[in-house]
């Protein structure tokens, strides 16, 4: 018994200790008429948005919220010097 009040504790702190899934903004919107009026900005691409607006009278746009993720820093090494 005091096993599986263990093993179960152990379980409950590793779920909580899960870092929380964080909220991704893409590049590019669908609005207009495509579904109700309504506003989505979750297209990576312009091809995606399109894609979804054919046919409707919607429209897609650039999103203005979006900051693309930060470039890495590149490499530098010195030169050895003997």
């Amino acid at each position: 018994m005091r096993l599986s009040l263990f093993i179960l504790g152990v379980f409950a702190a590793v779920v909580c200790i899960e870092k929380p899934a964080e909220a991704r903004d893409y590049p590019w919107c669908a609005e207009g008429d495509y579904k109700d009026g309504a506003t989505n900005c979750g297209f990576v691409t312009l091809q995606q948005c399109q894609d979804t607006v054919r046919g409707s009278n919607g429209s897609c746009r650039p999103n203005l919220q979006y900051q693309a993720p930060p470039e890495p820093h590149p490499v530098t090494r010195q030169p050895r010097r003997y």
